[in-house]
């Protein structure tokens, strides 16, 4: 698929989709947000795609923010439902069954940020730049980014990040939590795709549910969070995965998984 902003390629299991509009350092727009949404939806019935890396294009920006011209005139109703739009997208993000990587090419700023953050990991090129300035605008976060980022980093430091509207480099980020790793640029790709690779290469199903069981428990007391876990340990018994698996360990063979 090749939309107007947002570019597609399958590498093996890896979907690799980079937001396109270079012009403006591939800020965020409604057109953005809902073009990835319809690339999310269709990642989601895709059996094939076993990983989902996000990046943006060319080597200065990932995504530098919202679309500062589209917003300015917007009236609080307006506002409320582009926030609402990008919230969606986030949760869609964080429900995908598949390991979902922000591959953080430059200027990860304001809606670029939130949009890193909504994946499950991010890697950093060393040239990478992260930031939610939005109070220099006079607004705050509206895509998650209070939420996700406090529980990324702790809230002194997302006090910090989103009340002075700093930007930190990559090895910052890496420091405080922010990204898992911090990659050489011309090895940012290759390194996101074999670790996305690696996963494939695990049992789907149990992918899966490892993303689950994290997302749901984060937000749930220890004592229900592992109550969780027993429940999707326990469902894997009932499927084919599960036994091949263990059939292939006990053989010392390497198994074939088929996501049922």
């Amino acid at each position: 698929m090749n939309a107007l902003t947002i570019l597609t390629e399958d590498r093996g299991p890896v979907r690799i989709v980079t937001v396109h509009r270079p012009a403006v350092l591939n800020a965020i727009d409604a057109q953005v947000v809902d073009e990835l949404s319809r690339v999310l939806e269709q990642v989601s019935e895709a059996s094939h795609v076993r990983g989902l890396l996000i990046t943006g294009s060319g080597d200065k920006s990932f995504v530098a923010g919202g679309d500062i011209a589209a917003m300015a005139h917007m009236s609080a109703e307006q506002a409320l439902a582009f926030a609402g739009r990008g919230h969606a997208l986030g949760e869609m993000l964080a429900a995908l069954p598949v390991p979902t990587l922000a591959a953080v090419n430059g200027f990860a700023l304001g809606g670029g940020c939130e949009l890193a953050l909504a994946c499950d990991f991010i890697y950093a090129s060393e040239h990478a730049r992260f930031g939610q300035p939005e109070v220099k605008l006079a607004v705050i976060p509206g895509f998650g980014g209070t939420q996700r980022l406090l529980r990324r980093v702790g809230l002194a430091r997302a006090l910090e990040l989103c009340m002075t509207g700093d930007t930190i480099k990559a090895d910052e980020a890496f420091r405080i939590g922010l990204c898992n790793r911090v990659c050489a640029p011309d090895k940012l790709i290759d390194e996101a795709l074999d670790t996305l690779g690696r996963i494939a290469a695990a049992g789907p199903l149990a992918v899966a549910k490892v993303k689950e069981a994290l997302h749901r428990g984060a937000s749930l007391a220890l004592e229900h969070a592992n109550a969780l876990e027993q429940e999707l340990f326990a469902d894997l018994f009932e499927t084919r995965d599960q036994r091949e698996g263990m059939a292939a360990f006990l053989a010392k063979r390497k198994p074939v998984f088929s996501g049922t």
